[in-house]
């Protein structure tokens, strides 16, 4: 699992968080605006944010792994990793072998590639058929360090992954190891945004500062909001944040990139779709497999609004 990863599961939240993406398509008030430097770290390793979250008449377990990291590599070809690591701690995560959700009638539009839904927001994309797709009910996220509360700085629904397995560390010496994903892509509801440039902009670089460089906020650059349109006609605006220098305190810590594209969906409301991965190593996913996965992204009527 990745940091902030929640999946259904058979007991209670053993961290009772009060998550604001319980609500559908993880719809909330834009939080990432404050350019503040957070407070030195308090003892806990960053990136280390899984909370398993019940959607719906889901019941949840709670998670912790430590230095995940979203998104992943892969080739152009489509034969890339597959991530979203698993903690020895926490509850299995649903089965990576086989499609775990329906795809609500969506079809993939690469031959050969995966779809990826996200039903009650009503985004579909595809991945190559090498990720792993976690369920509807699956959220990752990444908050402060320090934060008590884990308030999610930014999440996202119904995953894929690449490489769940891409690193197993055991940084903080306690007996039990921690699974590092390469790869991850998701979509989420922006609600409380003010346009779509503000998202891409602010998402991209609130994944990279998440599990990338906490505390650090220095180390993250985004490159220009630019309008893209995807190939079944979705227009909007797309940002791409990297890390430069992330301080590597455990086995599994590198740069990251994160690339957002942020839209309208359907209904009239704002959303977004998101990869974040690691940047720098061996079987990093290249742009252009990025840029493939996005133009795939396209809206269908949401089940829930």
């Amino acid at each position: 699992m990745w940091p902030g990863e929640s999946s259904p599961g058979d007991g209670t939240d053993p961290q009772q968080h009060a998550n604001p993406y319980r609500q559908p398509g993880y719809q909330q008030p834009n939080p990432y605006t404050a350019a503040t430097q957070p407070p030195p770290q308090s003892g806990r390793d960053r990136r280390t944010r899984t909370v398993a979250i019940g959607m719906a008449a889901a019941v949840v377990v709670a998670a912790t792994v430590t230095g995940a990291v979203l998104l992943g590599g892969g080739s152009d070809d489509g034969a890339a990793p597959d991530p979203t690591p698993t903690s020895t701690s926490a509850t299995a995560s649903p089965s990576s072998s086989a499609d775990p959700r329906g795809t609500d009638g969506q079809q993939p539009t690469v031959a050969g590639w995966k779809v990826v839904v996200n039903p009650g927001l009503g985004v579909a994309f595809d991945v190559p058929a090498n990720w792993a797709l976690e369920s509807p009910d699956w959220v990752s996220y990444v908050a402060e360090d320090d934060d008590p509360e884990d308030t999610p700085l930014v999440a996202m629904k119904a995953p894929a992954v690449l490489k769940k397995q891409w690193c197993t560390s055991d940084d903080d010496k306690d007996g039990r190891t921690e699974d590092t994903a390469l790869a991850s892509a998701g979509s989420r509801g922006n609600n409380g945004a003010k346009s779509t440039e503000e998202i891409a902009r602010a998402d991209s670089a609130a994944w990279v500062y998440g599990l990338y460089t906490q505390p650090d906020r220095k180390k993250v650059t985004t490159g220009p909001v630019t309008s893209f349109t995807t190939a079944s006609g979705l227009t909007g605006s797309v940002a791409t944040s990297r890390s430069s220098g992330a301080v590597r305190q455990g086995k599994c810590d590198s740069d990251g990139k994160a690339t957002t594209f942020a839209f309208t969906n359907s209904a009239g409301d704002f959303a977004s779709w998101s990869f974040v991965g690691a940047q720098g190593v061996e079987g990093e996913v290249p742009q252009t497999t990025v840029e493939k996965v996005l133009s795939t992204v396209r809206v269908f009527a949401p089940t829930e609004s």
